[in-house]
């Protein structure tokens, strides 16, 4: 397969919502492909924003396309929207196999991102000698019906059990980054040493049609984990006084909301948990990535500026459409995520809790680790594991955390699944 490279115009900060142009998303990714594969790569580059044109230059453009050889057939595109913006998927086969074009398309048609990934290959079938089994369940909540998978240790019961809840992003059941599957990972090494597991598609990405006008986290998060909990607590099988949450990143800042929310929440899991405000970690992130290099050019630096000034007009108290805010979400989202304090919420809660860190996280960082230290006392009620080797998806690796390590494949780390398990079995 061909060394996998994206030219990408930090979509994540793209602040263009979607209007009609005169040709759809899937036209114009149609016709950027087929000059790519013209050889039109002046063509193709006319067809781009401003940034992007600047991050793509046809020279770079045609060096990636020539990598992929020959297109032989594509398949159906499919389009969602995700932070603002059209994102077309669009299968392709090419001689060393198949691959996804993904396509950023903006408000005016323009391309603003362009990366090129291998699909993820289905999950494959528990193993015939697997201690547990797998079925499919929905969760019903909001507008509409999640589906969800329950994996379930061999025997009768009842179990211990545990709903995983996903960091930010339109996320799937296995929380699927490239072509790791963290949540899968975690659900059958859990399953495996006795403890059932529930995870489902998040709403975002099982349907995004909910997403119109304002909303908020608890739309976003909160209500779907709570129901979640709900079904598996009155789920055969399943002991409901031990009921656990284990939240991903956005999803383990979330949990003390959740628990308090649903009431049948034995403990809580924080894995690579924000401390701090996600506003305040947006600028931190995008200035790591960009400083990778060791250096941030101009047009870094402007991105960076127009960052602080949409979190500023976040922090005000003037209308602003959501074109003009961080990820292109609306101002009802950031104003009432930005005033969560995790750390007092997880402080407020009975419940014991378990907090996970990777030490080669650079989207939650030692910042936020030792603000969880701070706030909660190691001892019966929290328990502190940090894993020095460990990027934000719990998967092992070297030298400094990058948006590339997560397109190469990994497990989560077993130490990291054992020590849920342990914990999990010494509650009362």
């Amino acid at each position: 397969m061909p060394h996998w490279r994206s030219l990408l115009i930090a979509v994540a900060l793209s602040t263009a919502t979607w209007a009609a142009s005169a040709a759809s998303p899937e036209q114009t990714a149609h016709q950027l492909l087929e000059r790519l594969q013209a050889g039109d790569m002046t063509g193709a580059e006319a067809m781009f924003t401003p940034d992007m044109a600047k991050a793509a230059p046809a020279a770079s453009l045609q060096a990636l396309w020539q990598s992929l050889g020959t297109v032989q057939k594509s398949g159906k595109a499919r389009v969602v929207e995700q932070q603002g913006m059209q994102i077309v998927v669009q299968p392709l086969q090419v001689a060393s196999g198949p691959v996804n074009a993904v396509i950023a398309v903006d408000a005016q048609g323009r391309v603003a991102g362009l990366s090129l990934q291998p699909p993820a290959a289905p999950a494959a079938a528990p193993p015939a000698d697997a201690r547990y089994s797998e079925r499919e369940l929905q969760i019903e909540a909001g507008k509409g019906p999640l589906p969800a998978t329950l994996t379930v240790p061999n025997g009768a019961g009842p179990f211990r059990a545990v709903v995983l809840v996903h960091g930010s992003g339109p996320l799937d059941r296995n929380e699927t980054v490239g072509p790791n599957r963290p949540f899968l990972d975690v659900a059958r090494g859990l399953a495996a040493q006795g403890i059932a597991v529930l995870r489902y598609e998040k709403r975002t990405r099982a349907r995004p049609q909910d997403f119109r006008g304002d909303f908020t986290m608890d739309d976003e998060t909160t209500d779907d984990a709570v129901a979640a909990v709900a079904l598996l607590a009155r789920t055969p099988g399943i002991d409901p006084k031990h009921v656990y949450v284990m939240g991903h990143s956005q999803g383990g800042m979330l949990a003390p909301r959740i628990a308090a929310r649903s009431g049948k929440v034995a403990g809580l899991v924080l894995w690579s948990a924000p401390a701090r405000s996600l506003l305040t970690l947006l600028p931190e992130q995008n200035r790591y990535l960009f400083n990778l290099d060791g250096q941030i050019s101009a047009d870094e630096q402007a991105a960076l500026d127009r960052l602080d000034a949409q979190i500023a007009s976040v922090r005000g108290t003037a209308a602003v459409e959501a074109k003009d805010l961080p990820l292109g979400q609306p101002a009802s989202y950031w104003r009432a995520f930005d005033p969560i304090d995790p750390v007092a919420d997880a402080k407020a809660l009975a419940q014991p809790i378990l907090l996970l860190q990777g030490g080669r996280d650079f989207q939650v960082t030692d910042a936020d680790w030792q603000r969880w230290q701070r706030g909660l006392t190691e001892g019966p009620k929290a328990r502190f594991h940090r894993y020095p080797a460990l990027n934000h998806l719990g998967i092992a690796g070297e030298g400094p955390g990058s948006l590339q390590e997560y397109g190469v494949a990994g497990t989560v780390a077993t130490a990291l699944i054992d020590d849920v398990a342990t914990w999990i079995k010494a509650q009362p």
